[in-house]
């Protein structure tokens, strides 16, 4: 169910007190919307059929996947589903193999998405055990849709962007810096990623 706009808002008013850049930033670009997602093996299938495809492309997927399986598209259908008539979907045999991967894990009951481990890092090497999903994928996964409000993707290429900008910093920094510039942000660097992808291409900063 992802953060909502008070946990947003809290979570960047508590760094704010703490970093006069940031601070400064919100008041030229003001408060980011929310960014949700449902919690469940849906979502995870969506992140795997949109990966290195276009929007619409991925929309055309879903949609051809939904009149084949059914809305919920139950992740015992999927494996059910012949090679064939998966690819007449659009899915790879690569992405094939990765919502097999995913549907396996969930049937089995290895993979409990309704009941992740409290830790993040416990529960980001558990989703990474599904074929095709990385950190990025496990991280953005627990934020927009668990809501956990630490979650710092360092390695991606907007939050590294949108840092540098907030902090005024005249090279992108690198994961390895993003992730000690936030370090004193805890435990509200997930209010601090969504503002920099609120601020990645803001022309006010």
């Amino acid at each position: 169910m992802g953060l909502s706009a008070e946990a947003i808002r809290e979570g960047l008013d508590f760094i704010a007190a703490r970093n006069s850049s940031l601070a400064g930033a919100i008041k030229r670009v003001g408060y980011p919307e929310p960014r949700i997602r449902a919690t469940g093996y849906g979502t995870l299938l969506r992140t795997i059929v949109g990966q290195q495809v276009s929007v619409a492309a991925a929309a055309s997927v879903w949609n051809k996947l939904e009149a084949l399986l059914g809305e919920d598209m139950p992740p015992h259908d999927l494996l059910a589903a012949d090679f064939d008539s998966l690819r007449a979907c659009g899915l790879s045999r690569q992405k094939q193999g990765y919502a097999r991967s995913l549907c396996e894990l969930v049937v089995s009951g290895e993979l409990d998405l309704e009941a992740l481990p409290k830790d993040d890092e416990d529960a980001i090497a558990e989703l990474v055990k599904i074929k095709g999903i990385g950190r990025w994928s496990a991280e953005i996964y627990l934020l927009f849709a668990e809501g956990r409000p630490d979650i710092w993707p360092a390695g991606d290429l907007a939050v590294q962007v949108g840092l540098g900008k907030l902090l005024g910093l005249e090279e992108r920094p690198s994961e390895k810096e993003t992730r000690e510039l936030a370090e004193s942000w805890r435990p509200h660097r997930g209010a601090a990623a969504i503002f920099t992808w609120h601020c990645y291409n803001n022309p006010a900063l």
